[in-house]
Order: C-alpha cells, then structure tokens, then sequence
C-alpha cells in the first residue's frame, strides 16, 4: 500500500523561508500529479500547488504564486515546496497528495486518493 510521508515544516519567522519534502513509497502504479494542500482549525483544505508527475507542469494558488515553488524528482519518488517570503497566513498543516488518474481541475482536493500525514508550519510575525 502506499504511503506518503512529509518533512520539513517548523517555525519561521515572516519573510523567512522553508521547504517542504513529501516522499511517496509503496506504489506500483504511474502517478498523474502530486500536490500539496494546506488547512487550518475551521476551515476547508486549500490547494496551494501541484505538479503533473511526466510533464512537470506546475499549477499554484494566486495567494503562494511567485513565493512558493513545487517542484519532483522522479528518481528519488520524492515532490518538493519551496516556500519564501512566508507570511503568517501561510501558518497552516500542509499535506502531501497524490492521484494516478487525470485530475481536473487539479486544484480540487477530493479527486486526490492519497494523503500524507501532514507537518506544522508556523510563520511568527
């Protein structure tokens, strides 16, 4: 069965930076597009970007474009979140997501199958 697993998430100050790393194990099939979502207490998950697994293509919420950056590396079954400039409003748990089907629009969190666990980020004004 396969997993998804997060790391990278901390405590920052604003304008700082951090990257996230979400490393999937355990499948045996092609992998459509991965992406990361946020939530906080309250409210519903939140696309923040995506990334299509053979094409590399990459999608981003308005609020995180030029700030944040997804990016995979196909060897490594690994996908990536650079985040800079952090705000506090990107204080949030940030979750992995994966889906092997077409995914449209890729921002919608149902259509994903796999979820990772998720890890804490804090931006401290």
């Amino acid at each position: 069965q396969g997993q998804l697993a997060e790391s990278g998430g901390g405590l920052v100050q604003a304008g700082g930076s951090l990257r996230l790393s979400c490393a999937a194990s355990g499948y045996t099939f092609s992998k459509y597009a991965m992406a990361w979502f946020r939530q906080t207490p309250g409210k519903e998950r939140e696309f923040v970007a995506a990334i299509t697994w053979n094409s590399g293509m990459s999608y981003y919420a308005d609020s995180v474009k030029g700030r944040f950056t997804i990016s995979r590396d196909s060897t490594e079954n690994k996908v990536y979140l650079q985040m800079n400039s952090l705000k506090p409003d990107d204080t949030a748990v940030y979750y992995c997501a994966e889906e092997s089907s077409f995914v449209s629009p890729i921002s919608d969190a149902p259509q994903y199958d796999y979820w990772g666990q998720g890890t804490q980020v804090t931006v401290s004004s």
